[in-house]
């Protein structure tokens, strides 16, 4: 182990120079409890390594929207947060049980002060995982942490590079091909308007995702999103005339804008609507003083994939940690798994209203 200021990693553990060998082991760890959000978002926007998908307020977004049971650990030192550790329980008789860190999240593994928060908080784990009996735990990081679990790190990327303080430096830093769509969006007359309409961009995104063959997202899960991260989330829409056909849900945090959730209506590929959504939600980023653009996380060699690296992203591999339980092999839910084509072709032909009733039911288990 070592000292790099980092963040919690086995690999490169930060642990604060005030500490005594006998202040490092005194190490609690129990479940949060409401009272503790405050006191948990401070500690994670304080962390070098706190992500918007560690802040508390998503232990009620999933457990209110889709019904997943939360295990949200905290490592406390003399009754100082020292360490948090969001855990979701997915138990389904089609998908299986599992505990994730978490699930519709890019990452929100482990953040801890130290090695020892971080040490006491995989122990509670995995204590936990085994005896729930679930089939793995699932810790969801940006890089390595644990040198002794098994870890996915070829299958999903994250694309976020720094801004550059004016709208114009940002329209050259696209590579000139794709510049040249976004400028097509913007001479087909395309404009975009920033307005908390759910109804239609629930109606655009869930007609997208139907069109990929992919199940929605309960709508609640979108509205709880946007009640419980009211000044953190905004709706940009692209129009063509007066008829809307593109939109994307995004988040704010740490001076970072991450465009999360977007979709289209089919007309909008030939309209460029897509890269125009994307360009002004830059512009707007980059004109409210925010310094970073976050793309996201895509599956390699997806579409996303391909389209975030035309936009000059470079990816960043994903380490996702695991410890199995009952089960003999990583989870494989990716759409390009072969045993999923038939469902896939499926439910692109089915009509959006049954898509829309159905996709909730089967969606929270893919995420």
């Amino acid at each position: 182990m070592g000292s790099d200021g980092s963040g919690f990693s086995i690999r490169g553990t930060f642990v604060s120079p005030t500490l005594s060998a006998e202040d490092l082991s005194v190490v609690r760890v129990s479940e949060a409890q409401p009272a503790d959000e405050m006191a948990w978002n401070k500690f994670v926007d304080e962390h070098p390594s706190g992500s918007f998908f560690h802040l508390f307020q998503w232990r009620d977004v999933l457990t209110r929207s889709v019904g997943f049971e939360a295990h949200y650990l905290v490592a406390r030192r003399h009754g100082q947060i020292v360490g948090v550790l969001p855990i979701m329980r997915l138990s389904s008789r089609i998908f299986g049980d599992a505990m994730v860190s978490l699930p519709f999240c890019v990452e929100a593994g482990i953040l801890a002060q130290d090695s020892a928060a971080g040490t006491a908080l995989i122990d509670e784990a995995v204590q936990r995982a085994e005896r729930a009996r679930v089939g793995y735990l699932e810790l969801r990081h940006s890089r390595r942490a644990f040198d002794h679990l098994p870890c996915k790190d070829a299958v999903y990327v994250n694309f976020s590079r720094t801004l550059a303080p004016d709208v114009e430096g940002n329209m050259k830093a696209i590579p000139r091909k794709q510049r040249a769509v976004v400028r097509k969006g913007i001479e087909a007359g395309l404009i975009s308007r920033e307005a908390p309409d759910l109804d239609v961009f629930f109606k655009i995104y869930a007609t997208s995702v139907r069109n990929l063959g992919t199940p929605v997202f309960p709508r609640r899960y979108f509205q709880t999103l946007h009640e419980l991260f009211a000044t953190r989330a905004e709706i940009t829409t692209v129009y063509h005339g007066k008829t809307p056909v593109a939109s994307v849900f995004s988040f704010k945090y740490k001076n970072t804008i991450m465009p999360y959730y977007g979709g289209g209506l089919p007309l909008a590929r030939n309209l460029k609507a897509y890269d125009f959504m994307y360009w002004e939600v830059m512009r707007r980023a980059t004109e409210s003083g925010l310094t970073r653009f976050d793309y996201g996380r895509s599956k390699t060699g997806s579409g996303s994939f391909a389209f975030k690296k035309n936009w000059g992203f470079e990816p960043t591999p994903l380490a996702y940690e695991y410890h199995l339980v009952t089960a003999e092999e990583f989870p494989n839910r990716s759409p390009n798994n072969p045993q999923y084509s038939l469902a896939i072709d499926v439910w692109k032909r089915l009509p959006l209203p049954l898509a829309n009733f159905l996709g909730p039911l089967i969606s929270p288990y893919l995420a």
